[in-house]
């Protein structure tokens, strides 16, 4: 009878440090929004189009400034021009918030466009890029919409960063972020 007791409580014991263990774990969208939040910070680099596209400034110096909000549910995005003033009259200045939903990582792109596309992340096996596929559009798209980013970090103070716009005839633009941490 003491054995079957002991039999017993080994096995619960055993049950609960796995559920203990499993409830610890993270999920890959949990490892790359952990990876994600260590860009916070303001970030600058030049902005490579392909097809070039003059009128949009290809070669310009971008500003790219992350913070980590909502206590650490949230991390906001931000893209400028380097030097522009924080005037949304004047100057497009895209938002892009990402944030976990479930055990799933999402984007979600406030464009200057008028539109809000959602995205979904996944991480690289080494951890170092994720990448986001396009999921659905609120809004309108009759003037284009993000359609897909890929965030590659190669370390504390260097990442790129790949958008790819939907032109209006789904004509893919892509841009090209080198950034290095403003010190």
């Amino acid at each position: 009878m003491k054995s079957r007791r002991f039999m017993l409580s080994a096995v619960l014991m055993s049950l609960s440090t796995v559920a203990f263990a499993q409830s610890v774990a993270q999920s890959d969208a949990q490892k790359s929004f952990i990876q994600l939040k260590t860009l916070a910070g303001t970030w600058t680099g030049p902005a490579k189009l392909d097809p070039a596209q003059p009128e949009m400034g290809d070669g310009t110096v971008m500003q790219i400034s992350l913070r980590v909000t909502s206590r650490g549910n949230a991390l906001v995005h931000e893209m400028k021009e380097a030097g522009t003033l924080d005037d949304p009259t004047r100057y497009d200045h895209p938002l892009t918030m990402l944030y976990l939903d479930g055990d799933r990582l999402l984007l979600t792109h406030y464009c200057d466009a008028g539109n809000r596309p959602r995205m979904v992340g996944k991480v690289s096996p080494d951890g170092k890029r994720v990448e986001f596929d396009f999921l659905d559009v609120a809004g309108g798209t009759e003037f284009g919409h993000m359609h897909h980013a890929v965030f590659t970090v190669i370390d504390a103070n260097h990442h790129t960063e790949d958008w790819t716009y939907m032109m209006p005839g789904d004509k893919p633009v892509h841009a090209h972020f080198d950034l290095k941490r403003a010190q």
